[in-house]
């Protein structure tokens, strides 16, 4: 009778003591290969503050599982802690939103070499994702040339590749722009809009939230780029104070 007591106890004193079962709307799978040890935390941002939502330890086993509860298509973060002293490194972008989310990739190369398999959000993101890419791949160029132009102190090239730099940033906004209105019925939309154009003409950004679905107007990025645009227009319509002009 005593041993049976002791097994009871020992047994409700396992249950108190082990995790909860974790829970959420959105379902994370993911596979690192390579990895062996290391902690994956899943994070948003919360407040302007970027927060953990959930995270595993990896131990032997390169396949993880995490989870996060969203009302809405959300942006998510995949931060590896590799303990190599690197804070901002290591950390993968994604459109969470509810149903499973498969993420794969490598301990060599994590950020590039991801394969992410998710929503209508995150399909979309990876589409102008590849398109940025191209972009910056011409950016990369021209920065390549024009440093080599200043060692031969060639004037005419240093112009030409200005032109040829101002004339990708406008072909980049202008890309971006139509996105956002060709896809105005999902979030990452207003997302975008944000995070890569938000210096574009005001009227180009007016276009865009103009654009937008009611469903997507009152999401939580959709609300962003209307208080955005509300925000500079009033401070682009303040005066300018004979003080604040540098002499």
């Amino acid at each position: 009778m005593k041993q049976f007591s002791f097994i009871l106890l020992l047994s409700i004193f396992l249950t108190n003591c082990s995790s909860p079962e974790k829970k959420g709307n959105v379902t994370i799978m993911g596979n690192i290969k390579g990895l062996k040890k290391g902690k994956v935390y899943l994070q948003k941002v919360r407040d302007t503050m970027l927060i953990n939502i959930d995270s595993v330890r990896i131990d032997g086993h390169s396949e993880f599982t995490l989870q996060s509860e969203v009302k809405e298509p959300e942006i998510h973060y995949l931060y590896l802690d590799k303990d190599d002293g690197k804070q901002y490194n290591d950390r993968i972008v994604f459109f969470a939103e509810p149903g499973e989310i498969t993420i794969t990739t490598t301990l060599v190369d994590f950020e590039k070499d991801v394969k992410i398999v998710g929503g209508k959000n995150q399909t979309k993101f990876d589409e102008y994702k590849k398109m940025m890419k191209r972009f910056n791949e011409r950016n990369l160029r021209l920065i390549k040339e024009d440093f080599e132009a200043s060692k031969q102190k060639d004037e005419e090239k240093l112009i030409e590749n200005d032109e040829a730099y101002k004339k990708l940033l406008r072909q980049k906004y202008l890309y971006t722009i139509n996105f956002a209105i060709f896809n105005k019925k999902l979030e990452v939309a207003p997302y975008v809009t944000l995070s890569e154009v938000y210096d574009a003409n005001i009227k180009y950004l007016d276009t865009v939230a103009k654009s937008l679905s009611p469903k997507v107007k009152k999401s939580l990025y959709g609300k962003q780029l209307i208080k955005y645009i509300e925000d500079r227009r009033e401070k682009e319509s303040l005066p300018i104070k004979n003080d604040s002009i540098p002499k």
